[in-house]
This record gives structure tokens, sequence and C-alpha cells, in this order.
């Protein structure tokens, strides 16, 4: 496939790297653009001007006039597994409830489980894939899906079996990350020890054996798993050949940032309550810091600082937690508008924090997240508009056009 006249071509990336600081404002792009596509991978890229037909004869045809081609969103934490939904906790929220009054109740996380529960792994992975096709329609080519709504051995592996169901069909890339550590049970209230070893010597065993899952995570904060339960956890998955993330800094500044930096962890993702210590602490660091602002907008909680973050010499990553409860939406152009409007952060800033640094937190990096040779042709098609900033400016229109998927619309 030969894409012709294409408006601009963003993203366009000879050396892959995880952008940083002043870095992360650059997004490199080329005018009145081809794009060859084979095989489903990008072949070559240049300026009208430079391409010479007969090099690559027998290609199909597409006419991209006045549309601007991006590469496909890389969100890098989401729930999308999961069953029914939770809006009557939606207007709990409105009438003045907390997150963490409703956990206590019984709702939350644990409303999630017992509906889980309840559902056929059939049904579960129908109502998954539909929500897989809606995403990409949105213009999302990799994704990560965590377990964590199970909270029992056949619940996690449940969710699990599902999203190796949902790679085995989509075109998508997708990690999956096991999140056993979500919550502790109503049964287990009153014996945390008791349901650490179910995890620890039960559902990790099984994940590993199964090849179920690439990452393991941990809901770290005050009220749910604290500093030597996430330990253990991280210790037992890495004994698996597992990956740690972690919920970190979402309700409270508990420590999470400092202990996933001192863990070598993958990603701290959340943040919405961190300062100048936490910074500092992600300086120098490999860990990479996800930002998920949709939690923050529908949870009304103050935004992750991703100003200062990235002013500090900072790189972020942005994703959508899409979940039932704190961000029923996977919808990427509205997130980069949040982003652009609530964080301070560039067009250019947002759009490279969901695609090369969104691929960085998945370990995709080669594989997605930018216009470069011998990378995945997962493309978005806009359509026409007469900036990169128009796209978070009209942040209720769908400016997506069509997608591309390993080469396919």
């Amino acid at each position: 496939m030969l894409i012709t006249n294409i408006k601009t071509l963003f993203g366009v990336r000879e050396e892959i790297k995880f952008l940083k600081g002043k870095e992360m404002a650059r997004l490199p792009a080329i005018d009145n653009a081809f794009l060859h596509v084979e095989d489903g991978l990008i072949q070559g890229y240049g300026a009208m001007d430079q391409l010479d037909i007969r090099e690559i004869p027998g290609q199909e045809m597409v006419d991209a006039k006045g549309q601007f081609v991006l590469p496909a969103w890389c969100d890098a934490h989401t729930h999308l597994v999961f069953a029914g939904s939770r809006e009557s906790e939606f207007v709990d929220k409105i009438k003045g409830l907390s997150y963490v009054e409703i956990a206590q109740a019984g709702g939350g996380i644990l409303n999630s489980a017992v509906l889980l529960r309840d559902t056929e792994e059939e049904d579960l992975f129908q109502q998954s894939w539909k929500r897989l096709e809606a995403v990409r329609a949105l213009g999302t080519g990799a994704i990560e899906i965590k377990s964590g709504y199970g909270l029992s051995v056949e619940g996690e592996l449940k969710m699990l079996r599902v999203v190796k169901r949902l790679k085995e069909k989509s075109p998508l890339s997708i990690r999956a990350t096991f999140l056993g550590a979500h919550a502790y049970p109503l049964e287990f209230k009153n014996d945390h020890q008791a349901y650490l070893d179910l995890v620890c010597d039960e559902m990790l065993p099984r994940v590993a054996e199964e090849g179920l899952a690439s990452y393991v995570d941990v809901f770290f904060e005050k009220g749910f798993f604290d500093v030597e339960a996430t330990k253990r956890v991280m210790d037992t998955a890495k004994r698996y050949g597992l990956k740690g993330k972690l919920h970190a800094n979402q309700l409270s500044n508990s420590g999470g940032v400092q202990f996933g930096v001192e863990n070598g962890l993958l990603s701290v993702d959340h943040l919405e309550a961190i300062g100048e210590l936490e910074i500092e602490a992600l300086q120098g660091s490999k860990t990479i810091p996800t930002l998920l602002p949709s939690a923050a907008f529908f949870l009304r909680m103050n935004y992750p600082p991703a100003r200062k973050m990235i002013d500090a010499g900072l790189g972020v990553a942005l994703a959508t937690d899409f979940n039932p409860g704190s961000s029923p939406s996977g919808n990427i152009p509205l997130l980069i508008a949040l982003s652009c409007i609530q964080m301070k952060m560039t067009p250019e800033e947002a759009i490279n924090a969901i695609t090369i640094n969104g691929a960085y937190a998945m370990e995709l990096e080669n594989e997605v997240g930018s216009i470069t040779k011998g990378k995945k042709a997962n493309l978005i098609f806009t359509k026409p508009m007469s900036s990169l900033a128009y796209l978070p400016y009209s942040f209720g229109e769908n400016l997506i056009d069509k997608v591309m998927v390993e080469g396919e619309f």
C-alpha cells in the first residue's frame, strides 16, 4: 500500500528513545508526505517530491489529501476486561461519597469482583471484545490489560484467559498484567496474610505456568496493600520472571513512587498525590511515570503535576485507566484534551506521551509508537483539520477518520 499526499506525517523517528523533559515537545514531522506499507510494516516514507513511484510498483494507492497521519495510540494502563458497569456508584459519588467510602461499604473493586464471579468466561470475552473494538476505532493500536477483579484463583485466571483470547483474535499489540493484589476480598477482610498467601503461593504459580501475563501490579495504597505486602508480591513475581508495575500515589502520598524506583519497577502509575521528593526520586531512574488524568477527572481529584514533572526533566507516559469504577472510558483523544487543558501539556507532549513513551511503558518500543521503518503499520488518519492543536482544542468532536492496524484498515 502506498499512502500519498499526506498533509503532515507526525511522529517520524529514525532514533528510538524514551523522551524526557524538553524532548517531549518535539514531534518530528514531514509535510506533504508519502508512506509505504508492506506486509503490515512501515517500509518507507518521505516528502512527495522525493517519491519515485517506479521504485514501488503494484501498490494499492490511498490518497490522504488533507489528512494528518500519526502513529496509533499506545495505552499502557487499562482494566478493559470487566463484567457489567457501576453507574450506581457514579451517582453515589455525585451525592458526596468518596472512593474510599464506597470501597469500605463493599462497592468499588469488590463490586466488580462479584459481577465477574457471576459472569461466564464467554460472556466476559464478548463484553471485552466490544470494548477493544471500540478503542481501536478511536486510534488505539497497543494496549495493556490488567486482571484484578477476580480476587480468587479461578477469577483471576478467567480474566487473564480472556486477555489471552483477545490477543489471539485481535491484531492489536496486547500486554497482560496480573493484578491479584488489587483489593482484599470480603472473606479475607480480617486475614490479609491468608490472601497474600493465596496470591503468592497459588495465583502467581498458575499465572506463570500458563504464561498468562508479562507483568505483575499491586494497588499500593493506604487501606489496600502496604510496603511489606507489596514487596512480597513483587519478590515472588520476580522469581517467576514477571516484571513489576505499581498503582502508586493515587489517593495519598503513600511512598509508592520511592518503592517503585528502589525496586526497579517498569512503571509507577497514577501519581495524583506526589511532591518534590517523588519527582527527585524519579529523576535518574528508569522507572516510567504513567499519568492517568481520566481517573482524576472522573473522581474529581487533583490532576498529576505533569507540567512540573516535564519541566524538571522527566519523561511521562499517558494512559486511560479504562475501568468500570474510576475511568469508564478508553477515549484517548479526550485523554489528550484533558492532558492539555488540565495538566498544561502541549499537544506534542501529550501525543508523544501516548505514543512512543506509552510504547516504552509496555516494552513495545521496537514494534509501535512511532513512524519508523520496520515497525508495525499502526496508523491514525485524521479528518481534515487546520492544525494538530485542533485535536485537543475541539475535544467534543470525533476527528479520527480511520485507523490502520498492521497494515489493514
